[in-house]
């Protein structure tokens, strides 16, 4: 997990804000001025989310036992909400917009769509390559701008040659439910990461069959697995054996069954051995 590609579109997003509204005040352009306030969002959310992942990758300590990787699902999930609210404030302005067109210099409006348009796929394909889940976020922030600037350069053009005013709020209106779309699919893979929902490429009985192959294991209780940020995968559980031949022989069950977990994807386990005779619990903590 790396801090680069996040602090490359912070920088880049910023000062194309400054240039956004120059440009905005000097085409006389209300949607450019507008998509220059939701860059300075998007800057400041950019901003969040590199704070948050440089702050993931910290290690543990004697307050987060786990580490830091969690910040950065954080920072998804604030990311998640802004671009939310923000696409349903684009849908009531686009709509008063379409009530009261305004006249705007549509070739200035084109130069500077097209320069929107470049500078932040520049800044998506950088976070292209990331991998956590507040990355893709990002990432969705960012291909949101290159549509809207799509959008106001389709605009332009129609404003040029035919002088409707009317399809700059007609196409942000599409762009922002599609980013609605999106933006929900994320909230809730990072609201599902926070209550502890089961990975959904995991399959817990595939785990069961497999730790209950080993020679040995008789069965299995108490199984959890949860993911701490979308990437790392956790697990524990207990092992009932059916009788130690000695202390190497729960060694040797133990490191077989962390060798079968790795191959299902599961690098980070705590199992507990269980002899026959002993008390234990059938039902998971409540």
């Amino acid at each position: 997990m790396s801090t680069k590609n996040l602090r490359f579109a912070f920088w880049l997003n910023s000062a194309f804000v400054i240039i956004e509204l120059l440009g905005g005040y000097y085409t006389n352009s209300l949607a450019i001025l507008s998509d220059a306030f939701h860059d300075f969002g998007d800057s400041m959310m950019l901003g969040l989310a590199w704070y948050f992942q440089h702050l993931a990758l910290r290690g543990r300590d004697e307050r987060y036992t786990y580490g830091y990787r969690r910040f950065s699902l954080l920072g998804a999930l604030l990311n998640g909400v802004v671009l939310l609210i923000g696409s349903v404030l684009i849908i009531f302005f686009a709509i008063r917009r379409f009530n009261e067109p305004q006249e705007a210099m549509a070739d200035g409006m084109i130069v500077l769509a097209l320069l929107g348009i470049v500078i932040n796929y520049i800044a998506l394909q950088k976070l292209k390559s990331g991998s956590s889940l507040n990355e893709r976020t990002i990432g969705l922030h960012l291909l949101a701008d290159v549509l809207g600037w799509v959008a106001v350069l389709a605009g332009a053009l129609v404003m040029k040659f035919t002088g409707w005013y009317g399809v700059d709020p007609l196409l942000s209106v599409a762009i922002a439910l599609y980013i609605i779309f999106g933006a929900i699919k994320n909230v809730i893979e990072s609201t599902n990461i926070i209550l502890q929902k089961v990975p959904k490429d995991i399959d817990l009985r595939a785990i069961e069959n497999e730790l209950q192959g080993i020679v040995g294991v008789e069965r299995t209780f108490d199984l959890h697995v949860w993911t701490l940020d979308g990437e790392r995968t956790i697990l524990s559980v207990h092992l009932v054996v059916t009788a130690a031949e000695n202390r190497q022989h729960l060694i040797d069950i133990r490191r077989e069954a962390r060798k079968r977990l790795a191959q299902l994807g599961i690098r980070h386990s705590t199992i507990e051995i269980n002899l026959p005779n002993e008390a234990y619990f059938d039902e998971p903590d409540q």
